[in-house]
């Protein structure tokens, strides 16, 4: 069974968000994301000061079985990367929710966050 934080939200691709600070985000993928993956052997990162539209692709993900896509959970100017995932994208698989982060977003529309699952809707999802 997957780990499913209550604090974080989800979306539907398989994304978590965390509040970092006041309109900063820290994205990541879930737990559940890095299972189906696979050993994972490169990240491709946003760079900061992209902007990212909700549910447009940001980045992806390649594991020793696919590659996959990571979609903006939120709208909004990446801030932050976590560049130890470069050197290390094993990370995500060892602790997907936290050394495995992989951006940080200032967001541009917070009703956006209303669209959000809470873990009881990422688990039935993922069930």
């Amino acid at each position: 069974m997957s780990q499913v934080p209550a604090e974080l939200k989800y979306t539907k691709e398989h994304e978590w968000i965390s509040e970092s600070g006041a309109g900063r985000y820290r994205v990541g993928i879930t737990d559940y994301a890095q299972s189906a993956l696979g050993d994972i052997v490169y990240i491709q990162l946003p760079k900061v000061g992209d902007n990212h539209v909700q549910g447009k692709v940001c980045g992806e993900v390649e594991s020793t079985k696919s590659v996959s896509e990571i979609y903006a959970p939120l709208s909004g100017s990446v801030v932050a990367v976590n560049e130890s995932l470069d050197s290390a994208p094993e990370s995500l698989n060892q602790d997907p929710y936290g050394a495995g982060w992989i951006y940080e977003v200032e967001i541009s529309n917070a009703d956006e966050l209303s669209s959000l699952l809470d873990s009881a809707g990422y688990q039935a999802l993922t069930a």
